[in-house]
């Protein structure tokens, strides 16, 4: 397996992840909006998005980070808002490869961390604590909806 950092030219293959990812959290399956979706990610360079790939060049699995920043420490920070492991690699590593990949990319770019936000069902809250992510105590997030 090895994890690169996506381009358009992988948009074929993040696009069904992404779809599958999507109908993970129950949205309809929709391959041109998630083509369409994730094109306008890489034209306009508002995301980063590390892709798994087996020896075949066939996807396992991606995250996708958007920028943003602390005005408090004044430091870039990262949202890991996607995280996907097809459910044929589920159990190999591979989601474990690309959060490692984002911790790197981070460190590279000098930002203060890694945030994300999960379902409080979600079984993947084992894999972030068992890489070092920290639930947070201290603080609530809140939503609106528009």
């Amino acid at each position: 397996m090895k994890i690169i950092k996506a381009t358009s030219e992988h948009l074929d293959i993040l696009t069904t992840l992404f779809d599958g990812y999507r109908v993970f959290y129950k949205q309809d399956s929709d391959l041109k909006a998630a083509k369409n979706f994730l094109r306008e990610r890489f034209k306009k360079e508002d995301s980063i998005i590390f892709l798994a790939l087996n020896e075949h060049g066939k996807g396992l699995g991606f995250t996708q980070l958007y920028p943003s920043f602390s005005s408090v420490s004044m430091q870039r920070v990262y949202i890991l808002n996607d995280l996907y492991v097809d459910p044929t690699a589920r159990g190999l590593g591979v989601g474990a490869a690309i959060m490692e990949r984002a911790k790197q990319f981070t460190k590279e770019q000098g930002a203060k961390g890694l945030t994300l936000e999960t379902a409080t069902d979600n079984p993947a809250q084992k894999l972030y604590e068992r890489l070092g992510w920290e639930k947070d105590t201290d603080v609530f997030h809140y939503t609106w909806k528009a």
